[in-house]
């Protein structure tokens, strides 16, 4: 992956002045709540520079970057965890790839977003529109990846992320994806809260977080003030006796590399390379997951299929 650079100098300055992107990790409420808060502004701004997108798209794909940040907490190791809708509206969908070591990578079926007029509000209900969301873990050494899929009931990416923890994991959740923009529509502070239930948590727990998460602190204001996500859980859930457990760094990072492609041209077929050759050059190739483009010239093009041509 290459990153491209952030131009402008006022929000990089802001980025700098606030602590790094991780995912903070705590128990709550004697070990029978698990809670995840992830700070994401460097990750939603790199997100956009690579990606190109507008503000709402920005805003979608952000969303789905900090939900995929949130939802690696629930595997370890070398696993890692796939967030797919495919849905009717205009976003077409999005696909989100996060490893337990905290890297992120995605994309958006349809960048920009075809409207038929400007949106006036954040309300993402009518940009999905019908469709289906599906979480896919796929762990090391196992046989076979494990997914588990809903409808979408609210098109807004955190309440039907909460509806399939209920319903394909019998775990009562909470999500909050939280993106503050600036006058000049500038992302200024990003992050996310996943709350999830443990074995054998009571319902009088779940009755006082559901009611405790109605007055919680506008989160990506807060990280864009310079409050960090530790800073943020220890002030919300104060009243639960948080305990912190764990630390993740978190960024967006895709391992595509200009050798993957090259093998990828290898391996194709000797009709395919062909085809490619009597095309037009520079041939570039670019990856869906970070928008990098890989560039290769004709003598490049044909040193690489020399063995079948």
């Amino acid at each position: 992956m290459i990153s491209r650079a952030i131009e402008d100098t006022e929000l990089n300055e802001h980025i700098a002045s606030l602590p790094h992107d991780g995912r903070e990790v705590f128990l709550i409420a004697d070990k029978s709540v698990r809670v995840s808060v992830v700070s994401a502004t460097r990750m939603v701004n790199q997100m956009r520079a690579n990606h190109g997108t507008g503000l709402i798209e920005t805003y979608v794909l952000g969303q789905g970057y900090i939900a995929g940040a949130l939802l690696s907490s629930t595997v370890k190791g070398n696993d890692r965890i796939r967030l797919d809708i495919e849905c009717g509206g205009p976003i077409g969908g999005m696909s989100i790839e996060a490893w337990a070591s905290g890297a992120v990578r995605g994309y958006l079926r349809h960048n920009p977003i075809p409207l038929e007029k400007p949106i006036e509000s954040l309300d993402t209900s009518l940009l999905y529109g019908p469709g289906f969301l599906t979480v896919t873990k796929i762990l090391e050494g196992s046989r076979s990846p494990f997914s588990g899929q809903i409808m979408l009931e609210h098109g807004n990416l955190a309440n039907d992320l909460a509806v399939y923890f209920q319903e394909s994991e019998q775990t009562p959740s909470l999500f909050y994806l939280s993106i503050r923009f600036d006058r000049k529509g500038r992302v200024w502070g990003a992050g996310g809260l996943f709350i999830q239930a443990l074995p054998g948590c009571k319902d009088e727990v779940l009755d006082r977080l559901q009611a405790a998460s109605s007055s919680f602190a506008d989160l990506g204001k807060a990280l864009s003030e310079g409050i960090s996500a530790s800073e943020y859980a220890e002030n919300e859930f104060r009243a639960f006796s948080p305990e912190h457990i764990a630390h993740i760094p978190t960024g967006f990072s895709c391992p595509c590399s200009r050798d993957h492609f090259e093998g990828y041209l290898k391996a194709l077929p000797k009709n395919e390379k062909e085809a490619i050759l009597n095309g037009n050059f520079p041939l570039v190739l670019e990856c869906f997951n970070c928008a990098t483009a890989y560039s290769f010239s004709k003598e490049e093009t044909e040193n690489l299929f020399r063995e079948d041509l």
